[in-house]
């Protein structure tokens, strides 16, 4: 396939004002201002419409919290006890629920599919393609990091039940809690190997080990300023990889999380302000965190916000002081690397996924309508007049 005659912006450091982008099995072959299209290719006029990387939203619970189900559709949350480590997001994504044709209209052709925030360890990330009908053949990473959450949710669920946690403090101490014992695991199961012992696997303590050794981080729900302080601390206590997710107070501490060296997920902005943990709330908070030096995706949390509407919590950020290409970058580039799969999507580089959004103008912009969105080389959705 060949898309012509469109403004491509790679997202890696490339703007071509007419460009051209060539696809061979799944992949970008060739990009620039002069492509040849081979004899027979399928081609794609853009008519000087904008090409981007297909849009990576970071956050979500696209598929286990399906569109119009109730709780039938529900898997986002298993609150029964705090510590499940062990649950896989893959194990509740159901890739026939309708919001994924949605985010492929919204150009959207990636998302970290998260357990719910309800437990203090909530389970295992994924990243996914945004269409298919299996999701082991939609998933690009996976474990991809462990869902941790602080402050109200957590609070709110085990108080009703009239069990730790109740308090912030009990958040803290049942995560300090669970990773010495992962680390005593780890200590245990490495001795049993070079003794060559039989070994009991625990599937939550087991789940932390990557996390443990560095392979995979703890994605933190955090919203106000001290819960997200109360991460990076704890983070740092056991020398572990931690991305901020929500960083809703994150502008009033813009120099504390630049300092931590942590990633920040921000949103969903576009939401109402259900908790006393969102007071501060505002399209602000990507621009400062920009600005101090930290890393920001931006996220719409679906279903808090509907997937598709990520270009325009990027554009209103925009309208709140975000440049335009930082913007681009947080639902692209920086997304992918944030939750590190930018080795196959969040630019437009050969030998990438052919995962492209083709739109007819600024894609941040409400009027602007989606072309077609292609998912490794196939054309998941195309506009019809």
């Amino acid at each position: 396939m060949l898309i012509k005659n469109g403004k491509i912006y790679t997202m890696a450091g490339m703007i071509y004002e007419n460009g051209s982008l060539l696809i061979e099995n799944g992949k970008i072959k060739q990009i620039g201002e002069n492509v040849e299209a081979p004899c027979g290719v399928e081609v794609i006029d853009a008519e000087g419409g904008w090409i981007l990387p297909g849009f990576v939203d970071a956050h979500s619970h696209l598929g286990t919290h399906e569109a119009n189900m109730g709780f039938e559709g529900n898997d986002t949350n298993e609150a029964t006890e705090p510590i499940t480590p062990q649950l896989r997001a893959i194990d509740g994504i159901n890739p026939q629920d309708a919001a994924f044709k949605e985010a492929a209209r919204g150009g959207i052709t990636t998302t970290i599919v998260s357990p719910g925030s309800a437990n203090v360890v909530g389970g295992q990330c994924a990243a996914i393609k945004t269409y298919g009908r299996n999701v082991d053949e939609m998933v690009i990473r996976e474990p991809l990091a462990i869902k941790i959450a602080f402050g109200e949710n957590p609070k709110r669920v085990y108080k009703e039940m009239e069990k730790m946690p109740s308090t912030r403090m009990a958040i803290a101490a049942l995560l300090r809690q669970t990773f010495y014992d992962a680390q005593n695991y780890q200590g245990q199961k490495a001795k049993a190997v070079k003794d060559g012992k039989p070994f009991a696997i625990d599937l939550k303590l087991e789940a932390l080990l990557p996390v443990l050794e560095g392979k995979i981080p703890l994605k933190a729900h955090a919203h106000r300023a001290d819960d997200i302080l109360t991460a990076i601390r704890i983070a740092k206590e056991f020398n572990l990889p931690l991305i901020l997710n929500h960083c809703t107070e994150g502008h009033l501490i813009a120099d504390y999380i630049r300092e931590s060296g942590f990633p920040a997920i921000v949103g969903p902005t576009m939401s109402a302000n259900s908790k006393i943990e969102l007071s501060n709330k505002s399209f602000i908070t990507a621009a400062k965190l920009i600005r101090a030096g930290v890393k920001v995706a931006i996220t719409t949390d679906h279903p808090v916000v509907q997937i598709q509407y990520l270009p325009l919590c990027a554009g209103l950020a925009v309208r709140e002081g975000l440049g335009l290409e930082d913007a681009l970058r947080a639902i692209t580039i920086n997304a992918a690397q944030i939750i590190g799969v930018a080795d196959r999507v969040g630019s437009l580089e050969v030998g990438k996924d052919a995962d492209i959004a083709i739109f007819d103008g600024n894609p941040l912009q409400t009027l602007t309508q989606t072309l077609f969105t292609i998912i490794g080389g196939e054309v998941v959705y195309q506009r019809r007049v």
